[in-house]
């Protein structure tokens, strides 16, 4: 059994229906209109191109049919024929840019096979673009060369008039790449690459300072956007991280694969800003910092009011190398809620689950309604990680964010509800199984694993369970909870851990089944 996943004027993504993470359970070939296209499919997600607009098409499976049409399109260039030299040698900014700017309503823009480089390009409302096999957009490595984005657009903006965030916070940052600013209706698709380049430049370097008072540049930004969909493409070498929706609706990332160096600083994958209805689905990553990070905005001195982050469906994905597979926070003064984490593979990340708040967040730092199943995890150091003691701020290692003192729940104590974890599978295990640490004043409210294994490597090592003050490293530890009000075990094996396999330290509440 198979589902379309989407569909543009030239694309169509197919899904497998089935519990795997990530890869199907057997090869598998596509069929379009009968012919074979795609031979020992391994993955459950795939994505067939050059199909024509507004076209009836039937895709079998293993003997299941199903058919779809293609949108249609209003005209097609090509950028090539209009101007671009696609020889990675002559800049195309100026060519590219008015391209985008003329092409009317439902348009598509092809790119051929070569290399475009160009310096930052602006995305238009109602436009499909397309980069074929071998089609590389090269970032121009000159920083000086991408405009600054202020905070806000203009002098008398108020809040909702924000244009650039910069780790949870209204900032200056340099233009990307590609960024969209208020628009819809746009699909970045095909099987070419966006390379940001940020090696050949000085983003990496000094890489915590600012440059002309501004903050670095992301790959992809989209700031107050709607109805926007990347389906196949490669995106690489960004300068910070790699997509960034902020304050923004029905984000879809179908298909893609996110590639930075694992030493590139704090290269993220796809993080989520105060975004609704986000479908993360057959993504491959391998980055320089958390995979997926999930986020909603920072109290600061003139903004105590972020939207939350909501309705984010994550969904066979491959996370190969970062800091965290699936990362909520630590900016996250809006809160999380109705996250939906199913047959992913994480490998090689530091943490699995990883979830970073502090006190000062806020009362509306509020996460809940959360579930992870269908999960294979190998060479993880802790799989299962929640901290609401994270340090890494300006004033991340004061008393106020280290204390174990019950203090008084104010307007920056942010809450941490309901997790679910089910059908896990964790090998090759480093640090602990998983740590769990709540407030004193604010325990986590309830912790759910099901039908969970966890198995460590022969030569585990050791190694901090989470980013907080205090902690020595660990190895093979079990369960960790500290202060939670309720932890139901059920069916859950740790094979031969270094001390006990649960670990419970004012946890009001503890149910353990064994099947």
């Amino acid at each position: 059994m198979f589902q379309i996943l989407y569909v543009s004027s030239r694309s169509v993504t197919i899904e497998l229906l089935n519990h795997e993470p990530f890869y199907s359970p057997k090869p598998y070939s596509v069929f379009l209109n009968g012919k074979i296209v795609r031979k020992n499919m391994k993955t459950n997600v795939c994505s067939l191109f050059h199909l024509l607009p507004n076209t009836e098409y039937q895709i079998q499976i293993d003997g299941d049919i199903i058919s779809f049409n293609t949108t249609s399109e209003s005209s097609t260039a090509d950028v090539r024929r209009l101007g671009a030299c696609g020889d990675g040698i002559h800049d195309d900014t100026i060519a590219l840019q008015s391209i985008i700017f003329s092409c009317p309503k439902h348009g598509r823009i092809f790119f051929p096979k070569g290399t475009y480089l160009s310096g930052p390009l602006f995305l238009k409302s109602n436009i499909t673009i397309e980069l074929d096999k071998d089609a590389i957009l090269l970032g121009d490595p000159e920083g000086s060369h991408y405009p600054i984005l202020p905070a806000r657009a203009g002098v008398d903006a108020q809040e909702n008039d924000e244009l650039s965030s910069w780790e949870g916070v209204p900032n200056p940052t340099y233009a990307s790449l590609i960024t969209g600013i208020q628009v819809e209706n746009v699909h970045i698709i095909g099987e070419g690459v966006i390379d940001a380049n940020a090696q050949h430049g000085d983003w990496w370097i000094r890489y915590k300072e600012k440059k002309a008072g501004a903050y670095r540049a992301k790959g992809l930004f989209l700031s107050r956007c709607s109805d926007i969909h990347l389906q196949g493409i490669t995106i690489k070498n960004t300068p910070s991280w790699n997509l960034h929706p902020y304050l923004s609706d029905y984000i879809d990332v179908i298909d893609v694969r996110l590639k930075s160096p694992k030493n590139s600083p704090n290269t993220d994958g796809c993080n989520p800003e105060s975004c609704r209805n986000v479908r993360i689905i057959g993504v491959q990553f391998s980055v320089g910092d958390d995979c997926i990070a999930i986020k909603s905005g920072r109290v600061h001195f003139d903004r105590q009011d972020f939207p939350p982050c909501e309705a984010i469906t994550i969904r066979n994905c491959h996370m190969a190398y970062g800091h965290g597979g699936v990362v909520l926070g630590s900016e996250m003064s809006g809160g999380i809620r109705d996250l939906d984490v199913r047959q992913c593979f994480f490998e090689h990340t530091d943490r699995g689950l990883r979830i970073k708040t502090r006190r000062g967040r806020g009362k509306q730092a509020i996460i809940d309604r959360i579930v992870f199943e269908d999960i294979r995890m190998d060479n993880v150091s802790t799989p299962l990680v929640m901290n609401m003691f994270y340090y890494c701020d300006e004033d991340g290692k004061t008393e106020y964010v280290y204390s174990k003192a019950r203090l008084p729940v104010d307007d920056r104590t942010p809450y941490l509800g309901s997790f679910t974890f089910r059908r896990i599978n964790c090998t090759n295990v480093h640090a602990a199984a998983g740590f769990f640490y709540g407030l004193p004043e604010q325990p986590i409210g309830r912790i759910e694993l099901s039908q969970v294994h966890f198995s460590y490597h022969p030569q585990a090592k050791a190694a901090l369970p989470a980013m907080m003050s205090f902690l020595d490293p660990i190895r093979k530890a079990g369960l960790i909870f500290h202060e939670v009000s309720e932890v139901l075990l059920n069916d859950v094996q740790i094979d031969h851990p270094v001390g006990e396999p649960v670990e419970l330290v004012h946890v009001e509440k503890f149910t353990r089944r064994i099947i």
